[in-house]
This record gives C-alpha cells, sequence and structure tokens, in this order.
C-alpha cells in the first residue's frame, strides 16, 4: 500500500513510574533459581534488558491511555473535534466490552478534549502490531478522503502477568516453565498516542506499509485465560488465571524469516533500496531478536534506534514509544528515510516507510 496525502503528525505518551530491575525480578524469583541451579543475572544476559517499568497496582489502562492522548493532542495543532476516528490498540483492555475506545473517548471529553461526534471509535487487535494495526486504519479512511485527522492510542499493563508468572514458577518449578516465562519477564508497562493526518496538517510522510501474516505459527507465543487447577466444583463459575507462554527460539526463528520476506516487499513498495533508509525503528523485544533481525536484514545496528533496554517489551506501545523518543533524542532528523519494522505474534508482520 501506498499513500500520497497521510502523515505521522505526531506522538504523546506516558512512561509508567514504578522502575523494576531485571535483578529485582530475579530476586523474586530466588526459590525457582535455586531449585533449577539457574545462575543469578541470567536474564539479564539473555534479554539486554536492564529494567522496566510497570503502573502501580490497579492502575486502569484507561486511564495510560487518556493521559497520553491529551498529551498527544495538548502538543500539537489538531483540534479534538476534527479527530474523524479514535482507535485503541492495546492488549490490554478495560472489559470485553464496551470497547475500550469508548473510555478513552469519554476521558478525553472530560479532560476538553471532545472529539467529534460522528468519529469512529473502537478497538482493534493485532498483539503488539495493535497500534500499527490502527495508523493503517486510520490512513486508508484519510486516503480515502472520509476523515482528515484520527487518533491512535494505546496503554500495557506486565505487571499483573508477571506477578502471576513469578507466582507459578516459585510454586512449581520446572525449566520448561521458565524457558516458556522468559518473554514474559521482558514486559514493561507504557502507554502511547500517534495523531495520523491528512496534508492539511503535515508532519512526518507516510510513504507505504508492507504487510506479510504466517498464522501457520499463532500458537507460538500466548496470552490469555486458562483454568485454575484449584477450580470450583462443576456447575459453578470457572476460576481462571492469566498465563503467557513463549515458545522464543520459535518465535525468533520464523519471525526472523518474515520479517526477512516482509522486509522484501517493503523495499519494493517504498521504491527504496536498503542504502537509501537512514533510520529503523524496530519492535523493542531485546537484545537476541533485534540484532538477530538487523543481521539478516544486513542493516547497521547504529541506524537503529533501541529503548528496551530500560523500557522492556511494552507489547503495541513498544514501537511508536522508541519512535516518539528517537525524534525527541533527534536520532530522527527532518528528511530522514525511516523504516517502523513492526512483528507481533500470529505471527504478523508490518513495516511502515516514513520521510521523518
Amino acid at each position: 500500500m501506498n499513500y500520497d496525502n497521510v502523515y505521522l503528525h505526531g506522538f504523546g505518551y506516558a512512561l509508567a513510574p514504578v522502575i523494576v530491575a531485571t535483578e529485582d525480578l530475579e530476586e523474586e524469583l530466588a526459590p525457582t533459581y535455586a531449585k533449577l541451579r539457574v545462575p543469578p543475572g541470567q536474564l539479564q544476559s539473555m534479554t539486554g534488558i536492564v529494567e522496566r517499568r510497570w503502573w502501580e497496582p490497579g492502575y486502569p489502562v484507561t486511564q495510560g491511555a487518556i493521559l497520553a492522548a491529551a498529551r498527544c493532542l495538548e502538543a500539537h495543532d489538531v483540534r479534538a473535534q476534527d479527530i474523524g476516528m479514535l482507535v485503541y490498540g492495546a492488549v490490554c483492555r478495560e472489559h470485553f466490552e464496551p470497547a475500550t475506545a469508548c473510555h478513552v473517548a469519554a476521558g478525553l471529553e472530560a479532560r476538553g478534549h471532545a472529539i467529534s461526534p460522528t468519529a469512529a471509535v473502537f478497538d482493534v487487535s493485532n498483539a503488539c502490531l495493535g497500534v500499527i494495526t490502527g495508523i493503517i486504519e486510520v490512513a486508508n479512511r484519510i486516503a480515502l478522503g472520509q476523515i482528515e485527522a484520527g487518533l491512535v492510542v494505546a496503554c500495557e499493563t506486565a505487571r499483573e502477568i508477571n506477578e502471576a508468572a513469578i507466582a507459578r514458577l516459585n510454586a512449581d518449578p520446572t525449566m520448561a516453565r521458565y524457558v516458556s516465562s522468559v518473554a514474559t519477564f521482558t514486559g514493561g508497562s507504557g502507554a502511547v498516542a500517534v495523531l495520523v493526518t491528512g496534508k492539511r496538517y503535515g508532519g512526518h510522510k507516510l510513504h507505504g506499509v508492507a504487510t506479510r501474516a504466517a498464522p501457520a505459527h499463532h500458537r507460538l507465543c500466548r496470552w490469555g485465560l486458562e483454568p485454575h487447577p484449584n477450580a470450583t466444583a462443576p456447575g459453578d463459575d470457572p476460576a481462571l488465571r492469566p498465563f503467557a507462554a513463549t515458545d522464543a527460539s520459535g518465535v525468533l526463528e520464523h519471525g526472523v524469516t518474515l520479517g526477512r520476506e516482509t522486509w522484501s516487499d517493503f523495499l519494493e513498495t517504498t521504491g527504496w533500496t536498503s542504502a537509501q533508509i537512514d533510520r529503523t525503528v524496530c519492535h523493542q523485544i531485546g537484545a537476541a531478536h533485534r540484532n538477530t533481525m538487523l543481521s539478516t536484514l544486513e542493516r547497521d545496528p547504529a541506524a537503529d534506534f533501541a529503548a528496551y533496554e530500560h523500557l522492556g517489551n511494552i507489547g503495541t506501545v513498544a514501537l511508536p514509544l522508541a519512535t516518539a523518543l528517537a525524534g525527541e533524542r533527534d536520532f530522527l532528523l527532518p528528511g530522514h528515510r525511516v523504516g517502523l519494522l513492526g512483528i507481533g505474534s500470529g505471527l504478523n508482520c508490518m513495516m511502515l516507510g516514513v520521510t521523518w
């Protein structure tokens, strides 16, 4: 897909306040480490993550999303009433229904940022690619002339699933469970908002998007609810508990293959050569995935922005938040051709070509 009149106008974000060092997580896992004879420091060595941020216990994801969205609108010259589409794209939601986007829209109105009553307000779900998917949905409506601006928001929380994973491991430590939980322990929390507009407002020009899917690998990374082993008697409401499990080696192997194929499509779609791309920002998973992907694409790590070392993997928030930080820190400069490279469970891959 190519675009002539779509722009990433600006970003807003909120960093979660509680800093959790990887060594602190390992202290919580002391019983597991002792039984499995895992040496301290292994988690940081495997992931490259020194620390991540979490919200305070019980913090509603809608509050983080509202905060990021309000900051985005207040920092840029697009009026809330001109927003024709509000999309919430995070994995973490307030409820199954209504759409968390409705909570966010109501929260923005309470802050004096009422969007148009004719705006489309809904959620999308696409694992770590939820925000990127939302951006494309907005971009398509702008390209069709249906709206002039849209806002994509997300807020992720990793505290609860980490606490559940730690408790489960310590209660019944097995190496298989530890290995499948490593990706969970990379999780960070945060919120982001992306303002997508037409030519009237301008910004960072979106040139093209390449997408590929490999759904045969949809079970490699899962996060959801499962029956609790101490479930209630038949006929009672079932007891459920959160779980997450990731085949990290499988995600790496098949994700890199999918990334390489999508990269080829991306270059063809944008008409750029790899040498013409000044900067990239990848989804923030960890050191092994980043290094392997960049090596496979024959990209210089010095031309790629990384934030995972201190923020961890914030799911849907990771790529757009890293992009916002790269812009703030002048890693992305006006005129730079930038590749935003996203990959998520499914497996799905999406790459956006932007002129900064």
